[in-house]
């Protein structure tokens, strides 16, 4: 093989599999001399690839863990592997699945052949997943297409449904995504109202991002962690306080229920949590069922109505 970038590309895809390779099968693999290998270890060493040696009768090399990620070659199984991980992640806001999530994804179908755009697609389409709360899921694309125009800082153009189901056309300056590990939100800056906006992406449609750049505006607050909260709490529309007790450590039970729902330790393997919640009462009242920890509700009473429907319900089933 005489071409050096191709070869290079060769090696590193070889070097990226968790194994040792000696340098006579690299060379065999590539066509090329032992002397050559070393040679094209040396430059992948020059370009930041951590590539270790290790020394006898055969030797060999292994690409091991640097200060830096390096870029990554994937095999066509693993980008469709990864694209359909990411998108099925982002599309539901599993708690945990993050902006940075979103950005990789956009990466990477941003330089994925349409073969494979195309197996991803058929993939997803094909598999019907288990939702929760509202059922409301957002499209991998809208939110490949919202990330791009906040990394980009690019005014985005989209349709937007409010929720008395009011349909309006929006241009902004997109700041942030951020998920609460149940929705996604888009806080941006609303040209056509002159103010601040968060914008439930579920009810995001037809992104399309204009090629305009703007230069990123101040928060109102100043304080951004305090306005992502407060602007999210009036996205979500009307809240219920929720007062619920539990016989569980706190760590047990926080490690079962979504980050904005907290609760806090009352005792020796006692907890009880107070919040403001959006959520839907079939929602609460079935996560709160599937901790599989004994608690009690105090309030709201709607709250208590739904787990009582619940109840019936499941007693029916097993009738």
């Amino acid at each position: 093989m005489t071409d050096t970038p191709a070869r290079l590309l060769n090696l590193l895809s070889l070097l990226q599999t968790p194994r040792e390779w000696p340098g006579s099968e690299l060379a065999d693999r590539l066509s090329v001399s032992p002397r050559t290998i070393r040679r094209d270890i040396d430059r992948l060493r020059d370009l930041g690839y951590p590539v270790e040696a290790t020394k006898g009768a055969i030797g060999g090399y292994r690409l091991v863990a640097g200060t830096a990620m390096p870029p990554l070659l994937l095999d066509d199984e693993e980008a469709v592997a990864i694209a359909v991980g990411l998108r099925a992640g982002a599309g539901h806001a599993i708690e945990g699945v993050d902006e940075a999530s979103v950005r990789a994804l956009a990466k990477l179908e941003q330089v994925l052949p349409a073969r494979l755009r195309h197996r991803v697609s058929t993939l997803q389409n094909a598999t019907l997943p288990l939702t929760r709360g509202d059922g409301a899921t957002v499209a991998p694309s809208t939110l490949t297409a919202l990330a791009g125009a906040v990394t980009g800082r690019e005014r985005l153009r989209f349709a937007y449904r409010a929720g008395d189901g009011a349909e309006t056309k929006r241009l902004v300056e997109p700041y942030r995504l951020v998920s609460t590990g149940w929705r996604w939100y888009l806080v941006a800056y609303d040209l056509g109202r002159e103010d601040w906006r968060t914008f439930r992406v579920d009810r995001v449609s037809d992104p399309l991002p204009t090629g305009a750049r703007f230069t990123p505006r101040e928060l109102p607050e100043g304080d951004e962690a305090a306005y992502l909260v407060r602007s999210m709490t009036r996205a979500q529309g009307e809240e219920v306080e929720l007062d619920v007790t539990f016989e569980a450590p706190a760590e047990t039970v926080a490690g079962r229920l979504p980050a904005h729902l907290a609760p806090v330790a009352t005792g020796a393997g006692t907890c009880r949590l107070r919040a403001r919640s959006g959520d839907s009462m079939d929602w609460l009242a079935v996560r709160l069922t599937l901790l599989d920890v004994p608690f009690k509700v105090q309030s709201p009473e709607t709250l208590r109505t739904h787990l009582h429907h619940l109840k019936s319900r499941l007693t029916e089933a097993l009738t």
